[in-house]
Formats: C-alpha cells, structure tokens, sequence
C-alpha cells in the first residue's frame, strides 16, 4: 500500500481502500456495467441456421465463416492482456473492481462466440479449423501478431515507475481500447449489421447489441483511465505520443483492411472495399478524437446502417442513449456521443 501522500492512477503498489473513494467515476462505471448484465443463453439462434441453409451464397458464407473465426480467439486475447498486463498496474481498488467485472464480461463474449461456432459449425473438423485461424488463415494471423506485439511490449514490466515505462502502459492500453476493441470489433461488428440490414443472422446481430454495449464501457474505462492519468501528470502524453498512436492505429486500419481484403473476397453486394476502408478511418479518427487528438484521416461513415439502428438496444450507433437490457436501473444510461 503506498505511503505517499500524493498517490498516482500508475504509482506502483496496490492500494486496498475504499474509503475515502479517488476515483468515484471508476466505481460507477463498474455498478452500470453490472446493471447490464445479460446471458447467452437469452441468444435464440434458431433463425440463422436457416438463414445460413437456405439465404447466403458462397460469397456471405465466406464472410460469416471469416468473421466467427476471428471471434473465435479475440476476446481471448483481451482477456489476457487484461489480466497478464492492466490488472497489476492501475492503483486504485475501484478501478480494479470495473476490471475484474470486465474480466467476467470478456468470458461471457468468449461463451458467446463458443456457442455461436457451435450452432453455425456442427462439423467437429470445422470447428477446429475456425478455432486454429490464429495460426491458419493469414488475415487473422497477421491481426493477432500485431495484438500479441503489443501485449509483449510490456510483459516485462513488473513496475512502471519511470515517466517512459508510463508511456508504454499508456500505449498499450490505447492499442486494446482503439485498436482491439474500437476498431478490430468495431469492423466486425459492421459485418453482423450488415447482414441484419439484408434480414439476415438476427440471433448474431441480438447477442452483438450486447457484446457492443459492453466493449464501449470497456473502451470507455480505458480512456477515463487515460483522460486521469494525463490530469495527473501532464508530460506523460506529448506530441512524440500523439504520433505513436497516429502510427498504432493505421497500422491497425491496415491489419484490419487486409482482413476485408479476405472477408470480402467473394464480392458481397453493398460491401465494397472501399467503403470499408473509409468506415475504418472513420473509426481510427473516432478514437483519436476521444484520446483528445486531430483527427487524421478526416474519413466519413459509408454505412448508412451503422447508423440507422432502429432497435430498442441501439437506437444509434454512434450518438444514442440506450435503456434495455439493465438490471435495476432507472432512466437512461448514456454513453459518449463518440460511440
């Protein structure tokens, strides 16, 4: 526990706490998150296997076998950067209790798509394949190298005390929150809407409400824990900073537009290349606009139904306050217009 009377977001050590409360807005964004607790079990996929027998081509097979592989491991992935780098490094008991509900949400996404690859892919020898794409199919494998790129940048660090190991946590946590989970699922999910927009896959598209309600609290965390750490020391973050995160994320634009590359492969009509290139950037300067940065690509939203959500759990994509699916509450619950 530190004895300093001035105690930091990233000062090493492991306070225990509670009372009195640093950081209440940590505290809170964990009582909402279990407010919105769902199960799998609430999925009903009893449509899309139709859909997926007699509605879709070769070209949407593809893209659906593509996609549910590529969920078959990411949320994994953030799990163990969660646990294996994040965990240990934010002081503050409060925000280790949102971490820990993140942890148990992370789990229920990996339940999720295990369910989902066990309903789309009855075939044992499938199922492995989809589960090995890690390894397998280069699109993937060429986004799970740049998120195992940046777990390892800090594996070392059993403590950041000096102002440059600070900025490596720092961009380690902007990589999974703007790169992972704001932009590689963000991808993702325009594919699931996409097809719901064609009346395809509800069941897909009804648990993804869920999975992209929790991954913007999830994304919201990451930045309320930049957003403190940069108020409490100001040259943590400076333009050499800024222009990491520059280079992070079109990095990641292009791990991501290779995947599409391979997604759409088989030509599916109103999903063209180019436009998933534009909804990409859009979302890259969406996350540098929340980190406090310009924008970079100064990219438009090409989706029309990325934004036209009509549905009771998102009445709007990216600016939208959303009542269902909570245990407990009572009014709206809002989230940053940037989501």
């Amino acid at each position: 526990m530190s004895t300093s009377d001035r105690r930091l977001l990233l000062d090493p050590g492991f306070e225990l706490t509670l009372r009195p409360m640093r950081y209440p807005q940590f505290y809170e964004m964990y009582r909402n998150a279990v407010r919105n607790t769902w199960s799998v079990e609430e999925v009903d996929f009893a449509l899309d296997v139709n859909d997926l027998r007699h509605k879709f081509g070769p070209a949407e097979r593809h893209l659906v076998e593509r996609l549910i592989a590529f969920f078959a491991t990411g949320d994994s992935i953030v799990s163990n950067n969660l646990v294996l780098n994040l965990y240990q490094h934010i002081n503050a008991p409060e925000a280790r209790m949102y971490l820990s509900r993140q942890l148990y949400e992370e789990a229920l996404h990996v339940q999720f798509y295990l369910t989902l690859l066990d309903t789309y892919l009855p075939d044992p020898a499938e199922r492995a394949k989809a589960f090995a794409a890690v390894d397998t199919i280069p699109s993937i494998q060429k986004k799970a190298e740049f998120c195992f790129k940046w777990i390892d940048s800090i594996q070392s660090l059993q403590r950041i005390e000096t102002r440059e190991q600070r900025r490596r946590f720092l961009l380690n946590l902007v990589c999974f929150a703007a790169c992972i989970e704001g932009l590689f699922f963000f991808a993702a999910f325009a594919y699931v809407y996409y097809l719901r927009s064609r009346g395809l896959l509800h069941g897909l598209a009804s648990g993804t409400n869920w999975v992209f309600r929790d991954e913007s609290g999830h994304m919201a965390f990451a930045f309320e824990v930049i957003r403190t750490a940069r108020e409490e020391e100001p040259d943590l973050v400076d333009d050499a900073f800024r222009l990491q995160v520059v280079s992070m994320l079109t990095e990641a634009v292009e791990c991501e537009y290779g995947f599409a590359e391979d997604t759409l492969s088989g030509g599916v009509a109103g999903m063209s290349l180019r436009d998933m290139r534009e909804y990409l950037q859009y979302c890259a300067d969406q996350r540098l606009a929340q980190l406090g940065f310009a924008k970079h690509f100064e990219s438009r939203n090409p989706f029309p139904f990325m934004d036209l959500q009509d549905v009771q759990e998102v009445t709007n994509f990216f600016e939208r306050r959303v009542s269902a699916y909570q245990v407990g509450v009572e009014g709206d619950v809002s989230f940053d217009h940037a989501f």
